[in-house]
């Protein structure tokens, strides 16, 4: 699976973003897809997910702004950020999970728990990152 981010940029607090994830390879067997982001001596933190029933989940940070979108023919994920704030400033990240057809139902309820809460350890899959930056 390869990932690419793109729609990054310089925003004034209040203005809105799209982000857009290019998903290629073996993008569709994807169990699930995250976007997540990583300020500076932070840890990267999943904050919107959607799993393969089309399910999506947000953190309390950013529901209500931020909107999480996928367009299967085009293999492509948005994200949708609108009333920016200078807290959202960091490199935003696309992830996808896949998980080997053998695995047991247990096992995949336990990835897909915590795919589901954006646990960035759970995703083996990355993109490059694109930087939003929100100024106030």
């Amino acid at each position: 699976v390869q990932l690419q981010e793109s729609g990054g940029g310089s925003v004034q607090s209040g203005g809105s973003l799209r982000l857009s994830c290019a998903a290629s390879g073996n993008a569709i067997y994807a169990s699930a897809f995250g976007w997540f982001r990583q300020a500076p001596g932070k840890e990267r933190e999943g904050f919107a997910t959607i799993d393969s029933r089309g399910v999506t989940t947000y953190a309390e940070s950013v529901k209500g702004r931020f909107t999480l979108s996928q367009d299967n023919a085009k293999n492509s994920l948005y994200l949708q950020m609108n009333s920016l704030k200078p807290e959202d400033t960091a490199m935003y990240y696309c992830g996808a999970l896949t998980l080997p057809p053998q695995i047991s139902s247990t096992d995949k309820d336990a990835f897909g728990c915590g795919a589901a809460a954006g646990q960035a350890t759970t995703y083996n899959y990355w993109g490059q990152g694109t930087q939003v930056t929100v100024s106030s």
